[in-house]
């Protein structure tokens, strides 16, 4: 749960840090600006509070691993809520409104979440699971956009935080169900086998005895 607060904290910072001019770049999600990742993250801190005020009495039917599931392709752009948040980015306008919301918003969740019992159970997207792993999947999520944040923004000065880097790709490689080579930083093993960017020749000849095709499309 100190993970998630600390990723989380992380990202919001380097949200804050970002240059006005700078919300119009493109992120490293495919189709979506800097502006557009901010607004989903706005709706991601809603989905936490909503989580976290959704208790369950039933037996958890997922963990931090089995939360993720692996789509068949990636994201098209046509899915409702994504069309959705790419017009909701546009009426905010000034990158200010948007800073603001997510500071607001973002400040709650991170409180509730340092708040909740790591032992309670909750209810999310059907299916029921602790508040622990809960938060430890949250981590993956603030960790793979945070580095989709910064994905074209060379000077950004806040990184997603080393032991989250490394919890997210531990959790990516049980959700694959193999590891990734050796000679693979963390974040490459995040980028590459997320399919945010394409693996060098050498990294490709590596994966090819891997017993899982990459990248995985996560939702």
């Amino acid at each position: 749960m100190d993970l998630f607060t600390r990723s989380w904290a992380a990202l919001r910072t380097a949200v804050a840090e970002i240059p006005d001019p700078d919300f119009a770049r493109p992120s490293g999600c495919a189709g979506w600006l800097v502006r557009d990742l901010v607004c989903h993250l706005v709706i991601d801190a809603q989905d936490v509070l909503i989580t976290l005020a959704t208790p369950a009495a039933a037996e958890p039917t997922v963990d931090a691993v089995t939360y993720w599931r692996v789509q068949d392709r990636p994201p098209s752009g046509e899915d409702p809520l994504d069309a959705l948040t790419v017009r909701l980015a546009a009426a905010y306008g000034d990158p200010h409104l948007l800073r603001f919301h997510l500071d607001d918003v973002g400040s709650a969740a991170g409180r509730a979440a340092g708040l909740a019992d790591p032992r309670a159970r909750v209810s999310t997207r059907g299916e029921v699971l602790t508040v622990a792993d809960y938060l430890g999947a949250y981590v993956l999520e603030w960790t793979l956009h945070h580095l989709d944040l910064i994905a074209h923004l060379p000077h950004a000065a806040t990184r997603p935080p080393r032991e989250g880097l490394a919890r997210s790709r531990a959790l990516l490689e049980r959700i694959a169900g193999t590891a990734f080579p050796a000679s693979f930083t963390d974040s490459d093993a995040l980028l590459v086998g997320t399919g945010r960017s394409s693996p060098t020749d050498a990294q490709r000849a590596e994966l090819h005895d891997t017993a899982v095709k990459f990248p995985l499309t996560l939702g």
